[in-house]
């Protein structure tokens, strides 16, 4: 059987008119799966700085940004990662809406030339819908290094599309991309090829027979939309029943009677032969070498994925990480700034000012004293979170931009199958530990709603962000035994809570799949742009927030509320054994997660060791905060939200008291 493509010469007819974004620019969208630089390629042409990571999941959230091209300015939007035209994740389909309501002028299809031929389906499903395409085969330099070289020139002309090479991280052939790109939208219409895949007869009659009876009008060629409907996509046979004249009563129960006809899904049947199509045409057209070269690199790539050295090497690695944060981070920084910085020059200056410009004790309070927002608000926003989350955030942009998490993912799969998720659900997991909030917005690249609520409870419960994180190591640090204790602690409650409700909870389990992109040296401007980036992101969005829970506990002192919340919460942290101070730091929990660790750090020559213990033991499984409640509202329902809500209060309470409770029967001090 001979699968390859038919080609024709590039035709200037348009499938619709492309469309301008919000300034009247013409658009461009960057496709492609993830890890191949379509981000990189998005900062190259906009010089709009997105954060660049190793993993999937960083553009769920369109981003867009202008950019020039010699003399032509644009729109450039970066998309989700996708696969190709038929969707399995929700951030595929967001992907593919983009193509169809968008219908930008000129479609980058960014991919890894190591791996072109694994990619190269998808740009063939593209060209077939008749979208204005262009192909650039990014990390040319790791696949030099190898050994691996593909003919683009050939390519190009077996295409009918522009073809570039290019290696974005180092800037080679973005200029060249850029003036091409330029000249190519110069035209009144991009020039899109009218390349064909050619499938076996009796698929090829399928297409045709669904193709001749489509009467809408469509962004796809009709062709595509006959391809898609015989996969079963769902969205695609809405629209068509929106856009046929007769609602799709012909094309419809026609595509179920041809699915009928074969032993095989078609969709199964399709995919196989557009990858086989892909392999025909490259056979001649690269060059791979005869061995894959034995390298540092790859061996440790290899040792991170094998769970016999890939759980040690995690090891270092949180070790690593424990004594930047913890240690340097949460001691070394925390010390000089809000020790020596506000403890003794800050504050005492601004209590001094207040009470001589500042007549009412009560607007005093106001701005200083215990709860004020200079005092309190300022004082734990710069000087304990803040050191805090800049040496994790530095931290979590190495461990990125290595290619690291992705290796991750597959070392913990298999654990991850025991709590009803995979290793792809690492990459909300471990972005949980820089912010929760972010983190259960990305739950939503999980594949199905079962695996996007397991790992939203696992978020909201048993996942410390990364300033409550920092606090929490500040509190254990110099104690190894108190870090054993509760890192087993929130460990066991993480397996032994995702198993029961992988059990309770009904659903589809899907499989796993996940690029892994070539360990690579992080890049140091990248690393620093990206912390930098998320610094002002929590200058911006999280630092108000320490501000305004001041003025909320500040009203609640004025109103009786805030005496009345400590008094009902001091039964209960005496039931943990606690001193009744810590209920203030358990009510300042319920503005935000790190707000209230803080309070524990500020409180910490208080407490013995074993109260310490117990109190970072119910700190980290406490309520999340209200920013997170708010986006697990939108994104799993008020419903889900308050039954995690009321699941988590309890439970962090009970695991509390039992920790405390075994420490007074073991006697330990």
């Amino acid at each position: 059987m001979e699968h390859t493509i038919s080609s024709s010469q590039n035709t200037a007819t348009c499938h619709g008119s492309p469309q301008t974004d919000l300034n009247g620019l013409p658009l461009i969208a960057i496709v492609g799966t993830p890890n191949v630089g379509k981000s990189v390629l998005f900062n190259t042409l906009t010089g709009m700085y997105v954060t660049v990571s190793n993993y999937p999941g960083t553009t769920v959230e369109i981003t867009r940004g202008k950019g020039r091209f010699v003399d032509l300015e644009t729109g450039v939007m970066d998309t989700p990662g996708m696969y190709g035209l038929l969707p399995i994740t929700e951030e595929e389909r967001v992907a593919r809406q983009i193509l169809l309501s968008e219908n930008p002028a000129a479609i980058i299809h960014v991919m890894d030339m190591k791996n072109v031929e694994r990619m190269l389906p998808m740009t063939l499903q593209m060209i077939e819908a008749g979208l204005p395409v262009v192909l650039v085969l990014n990390l040319m330099d790791e696949a030099e290094r190898i050994g691996f070289s593909v003919d683009i020139p050939s390519l190009e002309k077996a295409l009918c599309i522009p073809v570039f090479g290019t290696a974005l991280a180092s800037g080679r052939g973005a200029k060249e991309l850029k003036t091409a790109i330029a000249q190519l939208l110069t035209g009144p219409c991009f020039a899109r090829s009218t390349a064909k895949i050619q499938y076996p007869d009796r698929i090829q009659e399928a297409i045709s027979a669904v193709e001749e009876r489509l009467r809408g009008t469509y962004t796809l060629t009709q062709r595509a939309i006959a391809v898609l409907l015989l996969q079963n996509d769902a969205e695609v046979a809405e629209m068509v029943q929106a856009r046929e004249p007769d609602g799709g009563k012909q094309v419809l129960p026609l595509v179920r009677e041809v699915q009928a006809q074969f032993n095989q899904p078609l969709s199964y049947l399709i995919v196989r032969e557009q990858r086989h199509a892909a392999e025909k045409m490259l056979a001649s057209l690269i060059h791979r070498p005869e061995s894959r070269p034995s390298t540092f690199t790859t061996r440790l790539s290899d040792a991170m994925i094998n769970p016999v050295t890939g759980l040690p090497l995690l090891a270092i690695a949180l070790f690593l990480l424990y004594q930047f944060v913890g240690v340097f981070g949460a001691q070394t920084l925390v010390g000089l700034l809000e020790e020596n910085l506000f403890g003794n020059i800050i504050n005492p200056f601004i209590d001094r000012i207040l009470s001589t410009i500042i007549p009412w004790q009560v607007l005093r309070d106001l701005f200083g004293g215990e709860f004020g927002l200079f005092t309190l608000g300022v004082r734990y926003a710069v000087a304990i979170v803040l050191p805090i989350v800049g040496t994790f955030f530095l931290a979590f942009s190495v461990i990125e931009d290595s290619g690291y998490l992705p290796r991750l993912a597959m070392l913990i799969d298999r654990v991850f199958k025991k709590i009803g998720l995979n290793g792809r659900a690492v990459i909300p997991i471990v972005l949980g530990f820089g912010c929760d909030t972010m983190a259960t917005i990305v739950t939503r690249t999980l594949e199905t709603r079962r695996e996007r609520m397991l790992a939203t409870i696992l978020l909201s419960l048993a996942i410390p962000c990364s300033a409550q994180l920092g606090v929490m190591l500040g509190l254990l640090n110099g104690n190894p035994a108190l870090l054993l204790v509760w890192t087993s602690v929130i460990g066991g409650v993480f397996l032994l809570i995702g198993w029961a409700a992988a059990r309770l909870m009904p659903g589809e389990r899907p499989t796993f799949y996940m690029e892994l992109p070539p360990l690579r040296a992080p890049s140091v401007k990248n690393v620093f742009v990206k912390t930098y980036t998320r610094m002002e992101w929590y200058l911006r969005e999280v630092f108000p927030l320490f501000l305004l829970a001041s003025v909320l506990i500040w009203i609640g002192q004025l109103t009786g509320l805030f005496d009345l919340g400590l008094r009902a919460l001091t039964p209960l942290v005496r039931l943990l054994g606690l001193p009744d101070q810590a209920a203030q730091a358990f009510l300042f929990g319920f503005f935000r997660r790190d707000y209230g660790a803080a309070g524990l750090y500020d409180m910490r020559a208080l407490m013995t060791n074993g109260q310490i213990l117990v109190s970072t033991i119910t700190m980290t499984l406490f309520i999340p905060c209200v920013a997170q409640v708010a986006v697990t509202v939108k994104e799993r329902g008020w419903k889900a939200a308050l039954g995690i809500m009321l699941f988590v209060f309890p439970f962090a309470l009970i695991v509390g008291y039992l920790t405390h409770l075994a420490l007074t029967l073991l006697g330990v001090q």
